[in-house]
């Protein structure tokens, strides 16, 4: 699929084909090309947690995630932890901070990781939902999450059962500034 079309097609799924389930070579494919994202110092800190077992997805659902986010995804056969292993990226050899944003830029690097996750589901033809409101210490025991590990989303994949509309776009002079 061309680049532009990815970038055109991706959206913010919130319904997912019942019964339809994804490979694991499909997610594998997925994590590959989300692990090609840059990170600082090349630390790639980005850490995936796959839950394909549809028991443990329930589980997760019920227990980790309010209602709305269960209904939201409530038929995608994949849910995707991720995190990011804490005091590595934006710190210097010694564990110091180098600049005020700290442990930020483990966020950062790690959102970068799962643009490319949705683009790539995207280009094969899934959809997903990158859900930030979520329990983590729940979501840390029932997967054995390590404690040097920060939580940041649950991503929902699988094939979507809507076909929802491009939002409109801000302009670039509501959001840009040239010199």
């Amino acid at each position: 699929m061309e680049f532009n079309k990815v970038l055109e097609e991706r959206r913010s799924l919130r319904a997912y084909e019942a019964g339809r389930s994804v490979s694991r070579e499909t997610v594998e494919e997925i994590l590959r090309a989300a692990s090609m994202a840059p990170s600082w110092k090349n630390s790639q800190t980005a850490r995936s947690y796959v839950v394909m077992s549809q028991p443990l997805a329930k589980q997760v659902r019920e227990t980790c995630l309010p209602e709305f986010n269960r209904k939201n995804s409530q038929n995608a056969p994949v849910l995707i932890v991720t995190a990011f292993v804490k005091g590595r990226s934006g710190f210097d050899n010694l564990g110091n901070a180098v600049n005020e944003l700290g442990d930020e830029w483990g966020a950062y690097d790690l959102g970068l990781h799962n643009e490319n996750l949705v683009l790539k589901a995207r280009e094969l033809g899934l959809d997903t939902l990158i859900m930030g409101i979520r329990d983590g210490e729940k979501l840390r025991e029932l997967l054995h999450i390590p404690e040097d590990q920060q939580i940041a989303a649950v991503i929902a994949l699988g094939y979507g059962a809507a076909e929802p509309q491009m939002p409109k776009r801000k302009e670039l002079s509501e959001t840009t500034v040239f010199f």
